[in-house]
């Protein structure tokens, strides 16, 4: 498996529990008073409902894990949910949830080494991780509701570069990518509002960001566009055939690439 660039390190411009705080409060604004009911296309056989209750679960499990410093992978997700009686008590609960997370953080110290099943292995990858899980349902409960959405463009940069380090560590509960090998095949993701692209190699042993810092090495594939941008289509709320993207390259590996790596 190729070594995914950056796996010991997070931007340091990026404050990640700071983040959290905020892209909660972002969420919850913009459900506040809406249809519960209200399906979520992103999220196919989702309501707002089960969104919110994705979001603020995610939020308590991690905290659960940071507050036992775990150093190995949990047998068990069982957690105290404290949900409320009713769903029209989920907006409050997902504050409440995001309240739990920043209390843990403040117990935890963020280069505590603890077992994380990305790349680094640290309590702050957890932060990093609550991070983009909220910020990508912010934006999956504004667009079905209607709502104009927008994604700060050093946080999408910080979310494209987090979902590629990890990526390769997350067979487990994403099983196509097990799929993503190749004869070195590369393809670059590039920014066209800020100054970063990534290199991804698929080898025939797996696949990871290219660990060379080389930004001019020629790629099979390209696909271009904002970070935002980008960071959506990682996750599979856009697709490739965007007008909003610059695609070159071979098209049959992009498919493969995209077909694979649901997160």
């Amino acid at each position: 498996m190729s070594t995914p660039h950056g796996s010991d390190r997070t931007p340091a411009a990026v404050d990640h529990r700071a983040a959290v705080a905020a892209q909660t409060a972002r969420f919850v604004e913009a459900v506040k008073g809406a249809d519960l009911t209200t399906p979520v296309p992103s999220c196919p056989g989702w309501t707002l409902a089960d969104l919110l209750q994705h979001a603020g679960s995610v939020q308590r499990w991690f905290a659960v894990l940071l507050n036992g410093r775990i150093q190995e992978r949990p047998t068990s997700r069982e957690v105290d949910l404290r949900l409320p009686a009713g769903p029209q008590g989920l907006a409050d609960w997902l504050s409440a949830s995001a309240q739990v997370a920043a209390e843990a953080f403040a117990a935890t110290p963020a280069d505590l080494p603890m077992w994380a099943w990305g790349a680094d292995q640290h309590a702050r990858f957890w932060a990093r991780r609550m991070l983009f899980e909220t910020l990508v349902h912010r934006v999956d409960a504004e667009v079905a509701l209607g709502i104009p959405s927008a994604i700060d463009t050093e946080l999408a940069v910080d979310g494209v570069d987090e979902f590629l380090v990890n990526l390769p560590f997350a067979s487990f509960f994403a099983p196509g990518t097990a799929k993503l090998r190749g004869e070195d095949r590369s393809i670059r993701f590039s920014c066209t509002d800020a100054d970063r692209d990534w290199l991804v190699r698929l080898r025939p042993d797996g696949f990871g960001l290219d660990g060379t810092g080389a930004t001019d090495a020629p790629a099979d594939a390209t696909v271009r566009g904002s970070a935002a941008d980008l960071l959506l289509l990682a996750y599979g709320r856009l697709d490739r055939a965007d007008e909003r993207f610059e695609v070159q390259g071979d098209e049959e590996l992009l498919a493969h690439w995209f077909a694979n790596s649901a997160f």
